[in-house]
């Protein structure tokens, strides 16, 4: 990302009040039904609530919402685009992956969409703009990322939220001996090890956003010190992960965690309504991913989806209508408490009901933010850093690999196509 990341636009996130002054838009006297995809299969019934009130708005614009189960749903995507059968409209992955889908043109430019500029700044923009700051998305929402843990088994072992790393470890050591499972995480299903362990921690141990642009500009090596200690830090969760993990599924550790066997779970706040729904009989919280001792704080605060405007669309002008509207303070504060732990992107902040999200968000006072470190410049070429570090990781945590190894193998990856990686032995 080529522009700083405000407190503001990230942390908060949210829409500024506009109200449309024209008033209700009819399109014509004949509905029109757009198709809408996502990877967000379990939202159905929120976000037909939050359709509902852009329909009730436009009644002769419908929109039908048509989920594809997260793992496929790229490659869905894709081959409908070819295909000629893609949705109207779509959410769309930040940085490389919808970037692509712009450069072949499959994504329509939003660059005059009423409302856009005037309510999300420049940086938000950018997960889903060309590099000289042409938007084709409209920015959605983001997620954050820390640790669940189960307030019951911290008050009953008599343990304090860990300030840092070093006092993380030692709680954990301290659940272990109690006979309790310390983390519910397992790398059966093995992008949470990339998404919600090693992308969790990292911040903390490469010096958050300053840390990432050092090595994108080329000024240090991805197999430095710091690069190795993330690393090691995925190391020394090993033996407070659950026997047999590599065997379990992101399900299964939810679940351990729901039925109180495991004390915490590393994970992203798009969990908060499942966790919730499935009313565990203990109560729990959230805290931020501690760093080591003496080193700064940082939270990984990413920006997740924006919604995309299908260049083939036989609806373009009822679909940016539905767009304009997703500039509005009101679809902000829709998306915020329908959806929560999901965080609208905008300049100014709705109020939130749920308490978990509004812990989730006071989780970035205080602390450097960022985005997953492997979005920005590092999936835009073979092999891309998302895979390096997920293999790295797991590679680390089954004692596959040491972590210089797994530092090593990054390094030597991105060198291959990454123009600013320098040669580092």
């Amino acid at each position: 990302m080529s522009k700083r990341l405000t407190l503001a636009a990230s942390v908060f996130s949210l829409c500024a009040l506009m109200v449309l002054a024209a008033g209700p838009v009819s399109v014509s006297a004949k509905t029109v039904t757009l198709t809408l995809g996502s990877w967000r299969v379990d939202d159905v019934d929120q976000v037909n609530r939050i359709i509902a009130a852009f329909n009730a708005k436009h009644p002769d614009i419908r929109i039908k919402f048509q989920p594809t189960n997260p793992p496929e749903y790229n490659a869905t995507l894709r081959t409908q685009l070819e295909g000629g059968t893609a949705p109207d409209l779509f959410y769309l992955r930040s940085f490389a992956t919808s970037r692509q889908l712009y450069e072949e043109k499959f994504l329509e430019p939003l660059g005059d969409l009423p409302g856009l500029k005037e309510n999300f700044t420049a940086a938000t923009i950018s997960p889903w703009a060309t590099e000289d700051g042409l938007a084709y998305g409209v920015p959605m929402m983001a997620v954050s990322h820390g640790i669940y843990y189960n307030t019951d088994i911290f008050n009953k072992l008599k343990l304090n939220i860990p300030d840092t790393w070093e006092q993380l470890m030692d709680a954990a050591k301290a659940v272990k001996k109690a006979g309790i499972v310390p983390f519910a995480n397992a790398s059966g299903d093995e992008w949470t090890i990339a998404e919600i362990v090693f992308m969790n921690l990292a911040p903390n141990f490469i010096g958050g956003r300053e840390g990432r642009l050092a090595y994108l500009s080329g000024d240090r090596c991805f197999n430095d010190t710091h690069v190795v200690n993330a690393f090691q830090a995925v190391g020394d969760l090993s033996p407070y992960l659950p026997k047999g993990q590599e065997a379990l599924s992101y399900y299964d550790s939810q679940q351990m965690f729901l039925m109180g066997e495991a004390a915490m779970w590393m994970g992203g706040s798009w969990d908060i309504s499942f966790f919730e729904t499935e009313k565990a009989d203990f109560n729990w919280s959230v805290f931020a991913m501690p760093a080591p001792a003496g080193q700064p704080e940082h939270v990984t605060f990413h920006m997740d989806a924006g919604m995309g405007l299908n260049a083939a669309s036989t609806h373009k002008k009822e679909a940016r209508i539905f767009l304009e509207w997703m500039t509005t303070n009101e679809f902000a504060r829709l998306l915020g408490n329908e959806l929560p732990g999901f965080f609208p992107v905008c300049k100014a902040p709705p109020e939130l009901s749920n308490d978990h999200a509004n812990t989730f968000l006071s989780l970035n006072k205080g602390r450097g933010l960022d985005v997953r470190w492997a979005w920005p410049k590092l999936l835009d070429g073979k092999p891309d850093g998302y895979s390096l570090m997920q293999n790295g990781a797991i590679g680390v945590l089954n004692g596959k690999l040491t972590p210089k190894q797994a530092a090593d193998a990054l390094q030597e990856g991105l060198a291959q196509w990454l123009k600013t990686g320098k040669p580092c032995k």
